[in-house]
């Protein structure tokens, strides 16, 4: 009895030690998905700057197992890393989100969790200020992901923006010229058809204009008339349309 209670009380204190500038280690009970774990006293954290294909959609109000393309081998391999094993997390500007889930970095044996579900092509960018502690961290993963044809990239088809509409709640890549663009007091968009109603539409809010402005970018006017390839979710609202949070999530494939 005396031998099992040293054990428990080394692993524990082990577990319990906080890292410099990380919160003291959490258990993780599952892995929900690509990007969220729920850890042993329920609470649920969202991985911060990234996003995964869904596992699930709600129909008539009610959330029912639907897995996106990705969405199991993103959920596989965030089980992989965590579930069943002490985590450290460390949170940002925004230590939780509307829904009172921790937003969080998840650290395991050195890794940081977000970036290595970017870096394997099992999520993409989703870097929304005020939380950007790793975004360059997470860009060059991404890029590392992307240029190897890592995971969903080395399967996913670039889509023209007029078929986005069929795409509605995935993750994709779209491509198109920006016809016209649109500043108002909240949003910048970057309209890719004649109706702003229906064609698809980048939207970028003003809380991410710093990021374009670091870089020299006026969106309303450096992106007009160029063809681009817009990366993330694909929303319905007033058409299909991608929230865009930092230059990087728009690449211009002609000048």
């Amino acid at each position: 009895m005396k031998k099992f209670s040293l054990i428990f009380f080394l692993f524990f204190s082990a577990c319990s030690s906080p890292s410099p500038g990380l919160n003291s280690c959490k258990y993780v009970r599952e892995a929900v998905d690509g990007d969220t774990a729920r850890l042993a006293d329920g609470r649920l954290v969202r991985y911060i700057g990234i996003d995964t294909p869904e596992t699930r959609k709600k129909i008539n109000n009610v959330w029912k197992e639907d897995f996106q393309p990705w969405a199991g081998e993103a959920k596989a391999f965030n089980r992989s890393l965590t579930e069943g094993k002490c985590v450290e997390i460390e949170t940002d500007a925004e230590p939780v989100d509307k829904y009172g889930r921790i937003l969080g970095y998840v650290f395991i044996d050195g890794k940081l969790v977000n970036e290595e579900l970017l870096k394997q092509g099992y999520a993409v960018l989703y870097t929304r200020p005020p939380n950007i502690r790793y975004s360059q961290r997470f860009i060059t993963a991404q890029k590392y992901a992307r240029e190897n044809k890592k995971g969903l990239w080395g399967d996913y088809e670039t889509i023209d923006s007029d078929s986005a509409f069929k795409y509605v709640g995935q993750i994709r890549s779209v491509q198109g010229t920006v016809r016209s663009t649109y500043r108002s007091e909240k949003c910048i968009f970057l309209n890719f058809g004649a109706n702003w109603k229906t064609d698809f539409t980048a939207v970028i809010f003003s809380s991410s204009l710093p990021s374009f402005k670091a870089k020299g970018i006026d969106p309303a006017v450096f992106y007009k008339n160029k063809k681009v390839e817009v990366t993330g979710r694909i929303r319905e609202y007033n058409g299909p349309e991608i929230i865009v949070n930092i230059p990087e999530e728009i690449i211009v494939l002609d000048n």
